[in-house]
């Protein structure tokens, strides 16, 4: 066993070049609340005790020369189709559209800063 084990996740940290588009995108396109913050670092409420916090800057070079498509932070939805629709009406690119597997269905597309985001509906969700 081990001597530690990390007990849930708190911060998801991504980094931008205007900050306030950025902020508003999180806040008013995906729905996220905005806590009280000091300046350019917002921040904003993912349940659970759970923050996702937007810094100014760029992130860091990439190694790779290939271009990932491994999304920097991920969120469950209830309803993907009504997430499409909403992303659509706010112009926002779904470069390779809805994405199935047996288990879930999801979209990937870069925030403005260009932080890859996905939304994903699991199994139980498709269901109901």
């Amino acid at each position: 066993m081990p001597p530690f084990q990390p007990e849930r996740l708190v911060v998801v940290s991504l980094w931008a070049s205007d900050v306030p588009t950025t902020a508003h995108f999180y806040r008013d396109v995906l729905g996220l609340p905005l806590l009280p913050h000091h300046g350019l670092q917002p921040a904003f409420d993912l349940g659970h005790g759970a923050h996702l916090v937007l810094n100014e800057g760029q992130p860091g070079a990439v190694l790779d020369s290939k271009r990932s498509r491994f999304p920097t932070v991920a969120f469950a939805v209830r309803d993907l189709d009504r997430a499409v629709e909403n992303l659509e009406q706010h112009g926002v690119d779904l470069p390779w559209g809805v994405e199935a597997s047996d288990q879930a269905c999801w979209i990937v597309f870069s925030d403005p800063a260009g932080n890859l985001v996905e939304l994903v509906q699991f199994e139980e969700s498709l269901e109901s």
